[in-house]
C-alpha cells in the first residue's frame, strides 16, 4: 500500500468520525499518523537512485521571493518586467520548466527573484515536479503567490493546500507551545489559558503516537491540535505571503475596490507595470528588513552599501557577524546615531537593538 493510498484512507477515516470528547483520542492520533506518513511524502526513505535535474539556486542577496503559481497566471512577466530578466513566456501553459532567478535593488537591499515553474494540484503529492517547486519555496523569505484575478479563489485555497501539505505556514506566527522531552515522569500538561481543542488523552494519543511517554508541554494561548503536531515535528516554515492578483486590465473599477479589501493582496498587472510601487512597497514591509550604515572613523558615513539585517536580529552583535565573525571578540563598544538612542552619538554595547537607518562605527579594543 502507497503512502499516498494510506493518506487517503487516513483523510476518509477523519471526515467520517465525528468530532466529540469521545472521539478525540481517535483524531488526535490520526493527525498525527497524517502528519507522519506526510513528512515522509517530503522525505523518502532511502537515499538511492539518481539525482534529478537540480531547481534550486545558490541564494544571493539579503533576501529571497519566491513566485509560486498555477501555470500561465502571468509569473514570468512579471519578473521580467520587475527584475528586467528574461524568463521564457508563451501563449501555452508550463512555459517555465526550470528556475529562473532575477535581482532587484529596493531601497539599498538586494533581493533575489525567483520564478518558478507553474505547480498543479496535487503537487505536494508529487504531481507535476511539485514537489521541487515547493521545497524551492521553502528556502524563501516571502512568497508572492500569483493568481489571475479572474478565478482567484478556488486557485488561492488550492495553492495554500499544497503548501501546507509542505510544511509552509504562511502569514503565521510559530505556535507559542513548549515543548521538551524528558527521561521519565509521564507527561505533564500546562496550559496558561482554558482551552478548547487539547485535553491531556489528546495530548497523550498524538504523543503516543511518535513514541514520546515523558513530556513537558506549555500552551500559552488556546493551541490546536494540529500546531501541537507541527511543534512536535519541528520542521515547519512560517512564511510571509503576497497574494499577487494580476491582470487588473480586465476588471472594472467596482471590483478592485473589492479585491482591496482583501488581506495581504495586491492587484497588478504584469503586463501593463501597474501597480508595482505598491507591490514593493508591501514587499519591503512583509520582509521586515533592517538597514544600516557603517561610518569608518572619522569620514562620512556610507550611505551607498548598507548592511541589511533580518530575521529579526537587530543587535549589534548581530551586526558585528554581519560584517565578520572576527569583529565581536574585538568589540569594545559601539557608536550609534539614529532612532534607536536617546543621544547622537551615543555609547552602546553589543546586546543594543539597532532600528532601521541607523549609523553605527565600531570601536574596537586596543
Amino acid at each position: 500500500m502507497s503512502i499516498l493510498q494510506k493518506i487517503e484512507d487516513i483523510e476518509a477515516e477523519m471526515a467520517r468520525t465525528q468530532k466529540n470528547k469521545a472521539t478525540s483520542f481517535h483524531l488526535g492520533q490520526l493527525k498525527a499518523k497524517l502528519a507522519k506518513l506526510r513528512r515522509e511524502l517530503i522525505t523518502p526513505k532511502g537515499g538511492g537512485g539518481p539525482a534529478g535535474e537540480g531547481f534550486d539556486v545558490a541564494k544571493t542577496g539579503d533576501s529571497r521571493i519566491g513566485f509560486v503559481g498555477f501555470p500561465s497566471v502571468g509569473k514570468s512577466t512579471l519578473l521580467t518586467n520587475l527584475a528586467g530578466v528574461y524568463s521564457e513566456v508563451a501563449a501555452y501553459e508550463f512555459t517555465t520548466l526550470t528556475t529562473v532567478p532575477g535581482v532587484i535593488h529596493y531601497k539599498g537591499a538586494k533581493i533575489q527573484l525567483l520564478d518558478l515553474p507553474g505547480i498543479i494540484e496535487g503537487a505536494k503529492d508529487g504531481k507535476g515536479r511539485g514537489r521541487q517547486v515547493i521545497a524551492v519555496a521553502r528556502t524563501c523569505n516571502l512568497i508572492f503567490i500569483c493568481l489571475d484575478v479572474l478565478k482567484p479563489l478556488g486557485h488561492k485555497q488550492i495553492i495554500e493546500r499544497e503548501l501546507e501539505g509542505f510544511g509552509i505556514r504562511l502569514n503565521r506566527q510559530p505556535p507559542n507551545i513548549t515543548f521538551r522531552r524528558k527521561e521519565k515522569g509521564g507527561i505533564n500538561l500546562t496550559a496558561m489559558v482554558p482551552t478548547t481543542h487539547l485535553d491531556l488523552d489528546t495530548v497523550k494519543a498524538i504523543l503516543s503516537e511518535y513514541r514520546i511517554h515523558n513530556a513537558d508541554i506549555v500552551l500559552r494561548y488556546d493551541a490546536t491540535e494540529d500546531e501541537l503536531i507541527d511543534v512536535i515535528e519541528g520542521n515547519r516554515m512560517y512564511i510571509p505571503a503576497i497574494y499577487v492578483l494580476n491582470k487588473i486590465d480586465q476588471i472594472s473599477v467596482e471590483e478592485l475596490d473589492i479585491i482591496y479589501k482583501v488581506p495581504h493582496c495586491v492587484p497588478i498587472s504584469a503586463h501593463h507595470k501597474w501597480n508595482f510601487d505598491d507591490l514593493l512597497e508591501k514587499m519591503w514591509e512583509y520582509l521586515n528588513l533592517v538597514r544600516i550604515y557603517t561610518k569608518p572613523k572619522g569620514q562620512l558615513p556610507d550611505y551607498e552599501s548598507p548592511v541589511v539585517l533580518r530575521d529579526e536580529k537587530y543587535t549589534v552583535e548581530d551586526f558585528c557577524n554581519r560584517l565578520h565573525r572576527s569583529i565581536i571578540s574585538e568589540l569594545k563598544y559601539a557608536l550609534v546615531w539614529g532612532t534607536s538612542v536617546k543621544h547622537q552619538p551615543q555609547k552602546v554595547g553589543k546586546e543594543h537593538v539597532l532600528n532601521d537607518e541607523d549609523v553605527v562605527q565600531i570601536i574596537k579594543k586596543l
